[in-house]
């Protein structure tokens, strides 16, 4: 059955989510006040999406049993991380419809296929090579140069599994930091800014887009958001176009980011693509309070078959992350006026781990 062809979800109807950690939890928030329930599937008996949602799963991604009993109890399945298992996937869109689809997963889960697909669509990105070995390693400095970046293909975030490549630093070193893993080495981009896009494409092609995010970075962990971003109208129609192309190509359903670096040269700013997100985005965070529709319910929207909802910006926004011990502030965060505060119901505040956000709409 093609997407065009399935009947829109009634309310009432359940939608299943792979993945219990916050972004499902945001999810399972957005989809109630709509007359949505929603399913979380995930192995951590102690996942904070379990707290918001009407029914649940704990189970591995593995278990073909309780994965097709989880998706028979569903009517639309949708994932919250994108290093959702291929055969998990596969398993599960035998039974119901997945958004976004095997498409979207298999391209984005491995950093190689993702630049070769955005290389072929002809947008821009750092210079790339594949690195599977210490000659070919060698062969990708030669040919990218240094400084670069080195990257595991697969299951790398927030900076994990990578490491700069700079004049001296010896390859054999770069290559042991990366765990015998398959990886990629990709040219260091001098960039100005670290901006995003999220955006949402529906069922029926319908495509919309936030403002222009400005992301600000700590360690590697996404520090803080701001809206709109300090970037030109035309980097702005730049960037989203570049969004919209993505979202044809993969046929996509759904929210996601396309994390962009944003370069100052000699014709004046312009776009480089780093990532695609194929979820709703922590960049997105702000739109809660910040946009007249979140990212999570947008998402709902599209992956239900309905109406995407209006993206207008409501002022100047500030998401700022709460990073391990950070969100024990939460009295004095609250009673600070303006600022709305979301605790994700984590267990330990360990260094680095989000914990939290709050969102400042001036």
């Amino acid at each position: 059955m093609t997407t065009m062809a399935l009947a829109p979800l009634s309310p009432g109807a359940t939608i299943g989510v792979l993945g219990g950690g916050q972004l499902g939890r945001m999810i399972a928030l957005a989809a109630a006040p709509l007359g949505l329930k929603v399913h979380i599937y995930a192995p951590d008996a102690h996942s904070p999406a379990f707290d918001v949602a009407a029914e649940r799963t704990v189970a591995p991604y593995e278990d073909e049993t309780a994965l097709a009993m989880f998706a028979e109890s569903v009517d639309v399945v949708t994932y919250e991380f994108e290093n959702v298992p291929a055969e998990t996937a596969r398993l599960v869109a035998q039974h119901k419809p997945l958004f976004p689809g095997e498409k979207a997963l298999a391209t984005t889960q491995d950093r190689l296929t993702e630049k070769t697909f955005l290389r072929n669509l002809g947008l821009p990105t750092p210079n790339f090579a594949s690195v599977d070995d210490r000659a070919s390693m060698a062969a990708a400095v030669a040919a990218v140069g240094r400084p670069a970046v080195l990257k595991t293909r697969r299951f790398g975030y927030d900076g994990k599994g990578q490491t700069l490549v700079r004049e001296g630093v010896a390859l054999d070193a770069a290559l042991q930091m990366m765990g015998g893993q398959p990886a990629i080495l990709e040219a260091f981009v001098p960039f100005r800014a670290e901006v995003s896009v999220v955006a949402a494409r529906g069922r029926d092609g319908g495509f919309a887009t936030f403002d222009i995010v400005e992301n600000r970075h700590e360690n590697h962990i996404l520090r803080s958001s701001h809206v709109p971003a300090a970037v030109k109208p035309e980097t702005a129609a730049s960037a989203i176009a570049i969004a919209r192309k993505i979202a044809q190509a993969l046929d996509y359903v759904g929210v996601f980011a396309v994390e962009m670096f944003l370069v100052d040269g000699p014709t004046g700013e312009r776009v480089v693509v780093n990532e695609i997100a194929p979820r709703v985005h922590n960049s997105g965070h702000w739109t809660i309070e910040g946009a007249a529709t979140s990212q999570f319910e947008q998402h709902v929207r599209a992956i239900a078959g309905w109406p995407l909802g209006a993206t207008t910006t409501r002022g100047r926004v500030t998401m700022t992350n709460l990073l391990g011990a950070e969100a024990n502030r939460w009295r004095e965060l609250l009673a600070e006026p303006g600022t709305a505060v979301h605790l994700y119901g984590k267990g330990e505040p360990k260094p680095g781990r989000k914990m939290g956000h709050v969102t400042r709409v001036e």
